[in-house]
């Protein structure tokens, strides 16, 4: 382990009599293991110029919203960031900073259901020693600076464990926005990986996933980078080759939900392949196995799916076992989750249209549509202009309805229009937008 210096917690004057960063290093007191607790560090608890420094297998919480830093140096730990939780880290993070950082003071993060962690420059995981990242069921990292990098050096690891969850990559990031060069592993169990759409993305990604350093579910399944389901990101997930739906870490309304799955090969042609299924609300009770008659909802039949109930809001867990020789000896599959939630209203603005100006104004449809799973309350949606042509001399757009998915506009200037519908479900709010260009009513056609 290499040597760590820890700065005394006065206050040090520099050059123009600045208050200097300190560093404070996570030295927990028994059976005490809360950030928030002042007595848990050497200089205090971090503020956002100070550099938070763990050198020892020792768990830390995080459990409220405001747990700041400018730096973490992070090796033994694990940090664990909860439900209610938010880390926000404004210069680096690293995770195994240094060659010494492995075995018992590898360092550790998890982002467990309902915590985040929001870096808002670098994000290291894995530089020359050894850094683990663990994003469970509901937990997120936002990246808003710069990239994620695992295994910075030759000599580093970095093992990103995607359980559930989702790392965004997004605004603010480096067009290149997930990297690694040492010894690097990203293997995806379920939840998603979500990049801008960048060519740099794109082949790291293609790159990547052909090397085996992205790979899902420890390299039996695929890895998915989907381009088409939300314009302008990347979002990568593992599909298992269970197939199972609702996707593993995805939402499925309340109510009756149909679990479903793909059914493997025989090991003998004909022979029917027989599957266990369990279901539960409880994550120990399938993960432990203790009492597994209580959970189990399909016994060694040949299906490809069930119905469960699911109540609103509430997170569960199901498992496929697949009989494909012995009777006797089921195949395990993994555990797989989803939460009963509202989904947000999916809203189509309409295509963009090319007009004209007849007699000084054109009239026109907007023609939205709006499809929502109806679980809170009937949708509301609204109209409004985003972008038109500065012209004071004549009249605004006129939207004849703002309240209605379809309705017309009437429009009085040349130059671009830009319209928003956005809905809103009692809970979520969604939107697109439609480009309206307006040429004037003696604009030059082509000849054919």
């Amino acid at each position: 382990m290499r040597t760590r210096i820890v700065l005394c917690a006065g206050i040090v004057l520099y050059l123009a009599g600045a208050l200097q960063a300190i560093t404070t290093q996570w030295a927990p007191a028994p059976n005490k293991n809360l950030w928030s607790d002042p007595l848990n560090w050497s200089a205090g608890v971090p503020t956002s110029g100070d550099k938070a420094q763990f050198n020892q297998p020792a768990e830390c919480i995080v459990d409220f919203d405001g747990a700041v830093s400018n730096q973490i140096d992070l090796a033994g730990g694990p940090l664990k960031i909860v439900d209610g939780g938010v880390l926000t880290h404004y210069n680096w993070f690293i995770v195994g900073y240094g060659a010494g950082d492995v075995g018992d003071i590898a360092g550790h993060v998890e982002v467990h259901d309902g915590g985040v962690l929001d870096s808002m420059a670098r994000f290291f995981v894995g530089r020359e020693g050894e850094g683990h990242l663990t994003v469970h069921y509901g937990g997120t990292v936002n990246i808003l600076g710069q990239n994620l990098h695992v295994a910075e050096k030759a000599g580093g690891t970095g093992v990103v464990t995607m359980e559930g969850g989702t790392i965004n990559i997004l605004e603010g990031s480096d067009a290149w926005g997930l990297r690694h060069t040492g010894n690097a592993s990203i293997n995806f169990r379920g939840g998603t990986i979500q990049l801008r759409d960048t060519t740099q993305n794109r082949d790291y990604l293609a790159s990547a996933i052909d090397e085996g350093v992205i790979k899902a579910y420890d390299g039996v399944g695929e890895v998915d980078p989907n381009t088409q389901e939300s314009p302008g990101k990347i979002i990568v997930r593992g599909v298992h080759p269970l197939k199972p739906f609702p996707s593993d870490d995805g939402v499925a309304p309340a109510g009756d939900v149909e679990l479903s799955w793909t059914l493997p090969d025989p090991s003998v042609p004909g022979q029917p392949v027989l599957v266990d299924v369990y279901f539960t609300d409880d994550y120990d009770a399938l993960y432990k196995f203790t009492d597994p008659a209580v959970i189990r909802i399909v016994d060694k039949q040949s299906v490809t799916s069930v119905t469960v109930k699911a109540e609103l809001k509430k997170r569960y867990y199901w498992a496929v076992d697949t009989y494909i020789g012995s009777p006797d000896d089921p195949i395990l599959g993994p555990i797989f989750s989803f939460v009963a939630d509202n989904a947000a209203p999916k809203v189509s603005a309409g295509e963009d249209v090319n007009t004209f100006l007849q007699d000084g104004q054109r009239t026109g449809p907007l023609n939205g549509s709006v499809t929502d799973d109806g679980q809170l309350q009937p949708y509301t949606v609204e109209w409004t202009v985003v972008q038109e042509p500065d012209e004071p001399d004549l009249p605004d757009a006129l939207i004849d309805d703002p309240h209605a998915e379809q309705t017309m506009v009437t429009l009085y200037a040349e130059g671009t229009y830009i319209f928003q519908l956005e809905a809103y479900d009692g809970e979520y709010t969604s939107s697109a937008t439609t480009t309206i260009n307006v040429y004037a009513d003696d604009w030059p056609m082509e000849e054919n």
